[in-house]
């Protein structure tokens, strides 16, 4: 995070202000804080800016998937996560390697689960269905037809 400070007096002071807004539309601002401030030299307005440099990566809020989710769809979710959690163990992957939220999130949703219908989710390919339907579904994996 970095800070930035203005003083732009109450008169006279547009130039500055056209700084400010320009400064203000080129980064990602956090918080704002102003103050009138007046002294022997005048009055202006003193504005400290905390911001983010534009190249600073921003998080991204995390979804709440239990309230996304119905509650049968958020159990069967649950569920899901910690067969991931124990695959990704196994093959010494990050769990998102498995599958990402959003896509077990997906999953969930189909309250019977096959492998032709995971292929339906965005990011579930070929690929990870061969590898680890058969830990999600009681379905076989050469099952061609939904």
């Amino acid at each position: 995070m970095q800070i930035k400070i203005f003083s732009i007096p109450i008169l006279g002071g547009e130039l500055m202000n056209d700084e400010m807004n320009a400064f203000l539309r080129s980064k990602k601002v956090l918080q704002v804080e102003n103050q009138l401030v007046s002294d022997s030299h005048g009055a202006f307005w003193c504005f400290c800016i905390r911001y983010i440099e534009d190249n600073a990566p921003v998080a991204k809020p995390r979804p709440d998937y239990k309230q996304i989710l119905d509650e049968e769809s958020f159990q069967r979710f649950a569920r899901m996560k910690e067969i991931r959690k124990q695959l990704a163990k196994e093959e010494g992957l990050p769990p998102y390697a498995v599958f990402s939220d959003e896509e077990l999130a997906g999953l969930a949703k189909i309250e019977v689960l096959t492998p032709g219908l995971m292929k339906t989710i965005k990011g579930v390919g070929d690929k990870k269905v061969e590898k680890y339907a058969h830990y999600f579904t009681a379905q076989p994996t050469d099952e061609k037809s939904e």
